[in-house]
């Protein structure tokens, strides 16, 4: 079963430059989950899509990063900690980017 959630936009305070770290900017977030098919038709039985954004949440806020490569194995190193998953991908794209539409990585754990 394949659980997605994409498009989460949260400011951070992440990039190379100090000004980046500073005043910060937009990050958007997409998580993709592999798990076992639920057994039942509850909440309880799969991954609640809220918690997946807690948890993303949690990571954006509680420090500042200067590679999206870190902040992306950050995110997923969290969620495949805290969900009963087999498999996390967590890509993060900074949009806005003055010569590209977005920029991003890619990070996926096992």
């Amino acid at each position: 079963m394949i659980v997605e959630v994409h498009g989460l936009e949260l400011h951070g305070r992440h990039g190379v430059n100090d000004d980046e770290r500073r005043d910060g900017q937009t990050f958007l977030f997409d998580v993709t989950l592999e798990l076992t098919e639920p057994k039942e038709d509850t909440i309880d039985a799969t991954v609640d899509y809220r918690q997946v954004r807690d948890i993303v949440r949690t990571v954006n806020e509680a420090e500042s990063y200067r590679l999206l490569e870190t902040l992306a194995a950050a995110a997923a190193d969290a969620l495949i900690g805290a969900l009963p998953v087999q498999k996390v991908r967590v890509r993060v794209r900074k949009p806005g980017i003055a010569w590209a539409e977005w920029t991003g990585v890619t990070c996926e754990r096992p």
